[in-house]
């Protein structure tokens, strides 16, 4: 009966003691940890930021010593830009007389525009007088130019009073020219081969500018008549020439 009852403990350990064992391995068995739900965030909208825009860098202006040309900036006249060249006119009686030319060149001589010349002399007057506007019928080259230039520039004789002649800054092609220095002149034939010329330099610049024709006189006397006089009237026929550049 005593060896029955050993029994029975011995065999309850060994029952308690297979539970224990049995715990010990399944908590160290290596079993993957259960995932953790990661919260989501949603990211918020990436907010697109507007460039400045660029700004120009300053316009540097002139100096009063300075052209737009030496600080390196071109100057583009408007079209608006003209030169003007006016004076005052006085007709004249008798003949071989009242023939006037208006015309621009670059400063090296070359014609740019011719701005008028009287009808008379450009339709064929020159042929038979030469000494009319002679300066202007060599600059433009009268002999050879077309019935078209002509009639461009060929003009009545004006009424007594002021005359005024508009350059648009374009030349014979009606191409706009450059900035820079050009000559004017206005050439009269006071009376056979005694004449006039006005001349001068106006600047197509940034500014306005009006400047006064100088007046040279030539005086010689033809088969039929004795040369004029710095007395004469007919050096009242082109007064003062006033050449205005307006931007």
């Amino acid at each position: 009966m005593k060896e029955l009852f050993i029994l029975v403990i011995v065999v309850a350990k060994l029952i308690l003691l297979t539970a224990c064992v049995s715990d010990y391995i399944g908590s160290s068995t290596n079993e993957p940890p259960v995932a953790q739900e990661t919260p989501v965030v949603t990211p918020e909208p990436a907010t697109e930021e507007t460039p400045e825009p660029a700004q120009p860098p300053p316009v540097q202006q002139p100096s009063e010593q300075q052209t737009f040309e030496d600080i390196g900036i071109s100057f583009i006249p408007p079209e608006t830009a003209e030169v003007t060249i006016s004076f005052e006119y006085t007709r004249q009686s008798g003949p071989a007389s009242n023939q006037h030319a208006v015309w621009i060149e670059d400063m090296d001589g070359n014609l740019v525009k011719s701005l008028f010349a009287s009808r008379w002399t450009a339709n064929g007057g020159f042929k038979t007088r030469p000494d009319s506007i002679a300066l202007w019928a060599q600059a433009a080259d009268l002999a050879n130019m077309s019935s078209a230039d002509v009639d461009a520039v060929a003009g009545a004789t004006p009424s007594s009073g002021i005359q005024t002649y508009i350059w648009d800054l374009t030349d014979m092609n009606g191409e706009p020219v450059e900035i820079g220095e050009y000559k004017f002149f206005v050439e009269g034939t006071l009376r056979w081969k005694s004449f006039v010329l006005y001349s001068g330099i106006i600047s197509i610049r940034a500014d306005t500018e009006t400047v006064q024709g100088e007046a040279v006189f030539h005086y010689e006397a033809s088969e039929r008549y004795d040369a004029l006089t710095a007395d004469s009237p007919e050096n009242n026929m082109i007064g003062p020439v006033t050449v205005t550049f307006t931007p």
